[in-house]
């Protein structure tokens, strides 16, 4: 009997199990495929997941591992600077390619106990009001309280359980690739910068080690998209497009991916969630994908383990569809209307013109950075100040920095005043007395998600949100 099985070790699940293991819980991951996938489906992490990776203690290992590049995100490739008055201390992408990004997170997740089994698939799911049984291809079955579906866009676990997956069906597919070319590097740049000037959904160029990364308009939609595209269908696509196929060969991997956009109507059933893809799948523009699942992972993490070790008030766990099912919705939107504005007939490129005279208003430009990066999410906590229910940037303390008082996944009190207390709550929750100069509030109480859950000065008003966010006080305790 587990407390947690995880279906799906990408780097939601991944990152679900990092956040548990925080905690105690006791946590399996079952990965149906025996080795880590070497497709590149993302190539980079957001400021508000490399935010993430910072308040875990993480990000110096994916720093080692990616390049910094100075931006949010473009938005449908419209090229613009850096909005000014951006609220991270994290103002760049960090390129890292996902296989990367997939074995760091695997690593700390074992690292912190979490048990991880590979070739291993999930074939169906009953739960009941004790647990979930999960029974696997080869005839096993668990046991579990919960199981979280990170399986993926074609998830068993969400069509197990009945969860309807409305939205739009795919309209249209693009080959990826990454292989080698004999064309001379100069001649593939001349030639690719003449297709994209009219067909922005192309793509090839260097991806290191001298591979190169293809992504063409596919000629149709795969009526089964779990079967890869040959190269010969790669090398005809791009033929029809550049009028050359570059002479590529020696793929690494073939993939395929689509416009489909959809979100499940729950996100929960029972004692089973769904997070990532198995919630939501959109587009890749914007290179949203990943980060999305990231960051649904560390909303629930941190209420799933407080419900198992007891401490989780009433309704929490609801709390995790109520905050990011509209996060999802959102994200759906933007990379859908980009979706629209690659393509080269002469309506969206009208209305691409426009939005790119419109992006030099600061205004304009900084919404879209927000809502591209995540930064700019803001969950419904009551009416408040303007930072209420906003993740809480790094800022610089008199003993340090914010971020590194986070990487344990507990509460945070951060307390100016010197007044308060979180006595009862010492379990869960630190208090630290510091100040900074950057933060214009006498003391803020942080999830431990980083979202402001209160921000005062004053005791009696503090208790609410302690007991509305991390439960009844447990009778004792001193503030550290």
């Amino acid at each position: 009997m587990f407390d947690v099985i995880i279906s799906g070790g990408g780097p939601t699940g991944m990152m679900l199990a990092s956040e548990l293991r925080l905690h105690g819980v006791d946590v399996l991951v079952l990965e149906k495929d025996a080795e880590p996938s070497k497709a590149v489906r993302s190539l980079g992490l957001h400021p508000r997941s490399i935010e993430i990776m910072d308040q875990r203690g993480l990000l110096d290992r994916f720093l080692a591992q990616g390049q910094q590049y100075p931006g949010v995100g473009r938005f449908t490739g419209i090229d613009k600077p850096v909005p000014a008055n951006l609220d991270t201390a994290h103002g760049y992408i960090l390129g890292i390619q996902q296989p990367v990004t997939d074995r760091l997170l695997a690593e700390r997740a074992v690292e912190l106990g979490a048990q991880v089994r590979r070739g291993c698939e999930v074939t169906g799911v009953e739960q009941d009001g004790d647990g979930v049984s999960v029974g696997l291809a080869d005839g096993t079955r668990l046991r579990s309280r919960w199981l979280v579906g990170c399986d993926g866009g074609r998830s068993l676990v969400r069509r197990q359980l009945g969860i309807g997956f409305p939205g739009d069906a795919a309209t249209n597919e693009w080959i990826h690739s990454e292989m080698e070319v004999t064309t001379p590097p100069d001649e593939l740049a001349r030639v690719v910068d003449e297709v994209r000037k009219t067909h922005r959904g192309f793509g090839v160029g260097p991806a290191g080690n001298g591979l190169f990364r293809a992504v063409v308009p596919a000629a149709t939609v795969a009526e089964d998209r779990s079967v890869p595209p040959t190269l010969e269908e790669l090398r005809t696509q791009l033929r029809a497009y550049a009028g050359t196929d570059f002479g590529v060969h020696s793929p690494r991997w073939v993939s395929r991916f689509t416009d489909a956009t959809r979100l499940a109507e729950q996100y929960r059933a029972g004692r089973v969630f769904l997070a990532g893809d198995a919630a939501h799948i959109h587009p890749p523009l914007g290179g949203q994908g990943l980060n999305l699942g990231i960051q649904d992972s560390f909303n629930l993490g941190w209420k799933l383990a407080a419900d198992i070790n007891g401490w989780a008030p009433q309704g929490l766990l609801d709390t995790y569809q109520a905050e990011r099912h509209p996060v999802a919705a959102d994200v759906l939107t933007i990379t859908r209307a980009q979706s629209e504005l690659i393509s080269p007939e002469p309506g969206p490129q009208a209305v691409r013109r426009l939005l790119a005279e419109l992006m030099d208003f600061d205004d304009v430009s900084q919404f879209l950075a927000e809502r591209i990066s995540s930064i700019g999410v803001r969950y419904d906590f009551g009416e408040g100040p303007g930072l209420l229910g906003r993740r809480l940037r790094d800022i610089p303390l008199s003993r340090g920095r914010l971020y590194e008082l986070t990487c344990e996944g507990r509460g945070l009190l951060l307390d100016q005043t010197g007044r308060l207390s979180v006595t009862g709550w010492t379990d869960r929750i630190d208090h630290v007395t510091d100040t900074s100069g950057e933060l214009d509030a006498p003391a803020v109480l942080l999830r431990p998600d980083g979202h402001v859950a209160w921000i005062g000065e004053d005791q009696d008003e503090l208790l609410p949100p302690l007991k509305r966010w991390f439960g009844a006080a447990s009778g004792g305790g001193e503030d550290d």
